[in-house]
């Protein structure tokens, strides 16, 4: 069994490359076009692996054959697709990416109802789950599946939240029991009520996350970077009664600036990021040290064109270190 699970979303991506975005009635000329695995529970599981961190995936594709193809990939990435059901009948996820020269992109999604997780999804996904160390939710899916997963999750397992929930009720099991929130700016306001405006403001909504629940919440806080809070306890995956306060998870935060120069395209940035968060902290990383690495790896994926990540730990490690030094 897997020691990460990730439920979210899984499809194809296709990454057109121009040489500016076309106004409103014109056209452009596509000079590079790929098409690999894509969605955010891939993207985030892809990362994973690329890591080194044994992953399995939970998501829905159709019986069509751009699902089959995503199925073949992301096997062939290393990833556990066995929970990943195909929907008779249903469409596979298709994402479109048309990317300019300068990183502005376009991005087209079409994600039908019938290839979003449901609560029968996520128990037929029983197995996985029970034996995870780590369970990152995206909470894109439907809240019936969102809840259905935290039922399941074992109480020894790290729970990583990515994202807004989608109702008052599900919002409020997942602060409970996820250790891990990750938002970006707009999904700070849904978890938080209030929609922060800097730095300052951030740091307020996340000390008030945590007191919800969570040990570590991280915000993107736009061109200032990404804002890392944690309180203090033993580090994630031990028990509190196991454990004094590690040294290391001592209360604090840090705000990490964007890493490296303008992106080629933003698509990916925030699943490299959840995904090496995760992995950071679960092999026993101090969140500081998680934050910088989650950093660098969504550096690392914005430098080409589309979502799909190209990474390994040296070159997240490479980009820290860089970083670090200053």
């Amino acid at each position: 069994m897997a020691d990460v699970v990730v439920l979210g979303q899984v499809g194809r991506d296709l990454v057109l490359r121009v040489g500016a975005l076309p106004e409103a009635g014109g056209s452009a000329v596509v000079t590079e076009r790929r098409e690999v695995l894509g969605g955010k529970g891939a993207n985030q599981a892809v990362t994973l692996a690329q890591l080194g961190v044994p992953v399995a995936l939970v998501g829905v594709v159709g019986t069509d054959g751009p699902g089959a193809e995503a199925l073949a990939q992301a096997a062939a990435d290393g990833i556990d697709v066995s929970a990943v059901r195909r929907r008779r009948g249903a469409t596979t996820a298709l994402l479109v990416d048309v990317v300019a020269d300068g990183g502005a992109r376009r991005l087209l999604e079409d994600v039908p109802d019938a290839v979003r997780l449901t609560p029968e999804d996520v128990a037929a996904a029983a197995d996985q789950l029970a034996a995870a160390q780590l369970v990152i939710l995206q909470l894109q899916q439907p809240a019936a599946a969102v809840r259905a997963a935290l039922d399941r999750v074992p109480a020894g397992a790290v729970v990583v939240a990515d994202g807004a929930p989608a109702d008052a009720a599900t919002r409020a099991a997942v602060l409970a029991r996820a250790d891990v929130v990750r938002a970006d700016t707009a999904e700070a306001a849904p978890l938080t009520g209030r929609e922060p405006t800097g730095p300052e403001e951030l740091a307020e909504a996340a000390a008030e996350l945590l007191t919800a629940g969570p040990r570590v919440v991280a915000i993107g806080a736009g061109e200032a970077g990404d804002l890392v809070s944690w309180r203090a306890g033993p580090r994630l995956g031990v028990a509190a009664e196991e454990l004094e306060v590690d040294p290391e998870w001592a209360d604090g935060e840090v705000l990490v600036p964007l890493l490296g120069g303008p992106p080629a395209d933003p698509t990916g940035a925030g699943d490299a990021y959840v995904a090496t968060l995760a992995a950071t902290l679960l092999g026993g990383g101090a969140p500081e040290d998680a934050a910088w690495a989650a950093s660098a790896a969504a550096c690392l994926t914005v430098a080409h064109a589309g979502g799909r990540p190209d990474l390994s730990p040296e070159a997240v490690r490479r980009v820290v270190r860089r970083a670090r030094a200053y």
